[in-house]
């Protein structure tokens, strides 16, 4: 076990509470960012979108689409088609990332401060 010296202990203490208000703030945008890519993903059969998930990798939370992960380049940017033309694109992740993104730092400025 780690040795805490008294006059750095109100010092760790802060620090494990502010790490672990980041860590859960990083677990609800990860949620909402989820939340927003199913509502915002392209829907033909609905399969694509319905495939949002978020996942625990080391300390980072991923969103990713555990069902139609080939797809997302696709429909985010089109792409070409055999006869020479191109699709649509539907930007749907990228939104949803810069979304996070600002609301993380907003909320994580907030923790931070002492405010949350």
């Amino acid at each position: 076990m780690a040795e805490i010296k008294i006059k750095n202990l109100a010092y760790e203490i802060s620090t494990t509470e502010v790490e672990e208000k980041l860590d859960d703030v990083k677990k609800e945008v990860a949620n909402e960012t989820v939340k927003l890519l199913k509502q915002t993903s392209p829907k033909k059969t609905g399969h694509y979108a319905r495939g949002w998930a978020r996942k625990r990798v080391g300390t980072a939370e991923v969103v990713h689409n555990r069902t139609d992960y080939q797809l997302t380049h696709l429909l985010e940017y089109g792409h070409a088609t055999k006869n020479g033309g191109r699709t649509k694109a539907y930007p749907h992740i990228g939104p949803a990332e810069e979304k996070a993104v600002n609301e993380y730092v907003k909320r994580a400025e907030k923790v931070i401060r002492g405010d949350a």
